[in-house]
């Protein structure tokens, strides 16, 4: 899907997310916005799996997205080395003030 100029892809859960990672090549993607709870692997999973990586694409800023807003909820997601916490709803000034930190 095309937004704006920006090309966005959509991940059911978090095996998708990273064959589409896999299928691109390193820098193709700015930031992953990663739901927490998600079938067959959840955004925990999924961001280890992303770190572990072998190239530079184990290295793009990881979101977590989640209605779960407690502290150790948000230590859970820096835990599994994701680069900030939302909660939800998404507030859209929340969003784009993630994004502006931690982009280039």
């Amino acid at each position: 899907m095309q937004e704006n100029g920006m090309i966005v892809n959509r991940a059911e859960d978090g095996i998708r997310c990273l064959e589409l990672l896999g299928a691109k090549p390193a820098g193709y993607y700015d930031a992953v916005l990663m739901d927490i709870q998600m079938p067959r692997m959840d955004g925990y999973q999924a961001a280890q799996a992303i770190r572990a990586l072998p190239d530079a694409r184990s290295t793009v800023p990881i979101i977590a997205m989640t209605a779960n807003a407690f502290e150790e909820d948000k230590q859970r997601a820096f835990d599994a080395d994701m680069n900030d916490h939302i909660s939800k709803p998404i507030s859209v000034n929340a969003l784009l003030a993630a994004l502006r930190k931690n982009l280039k």
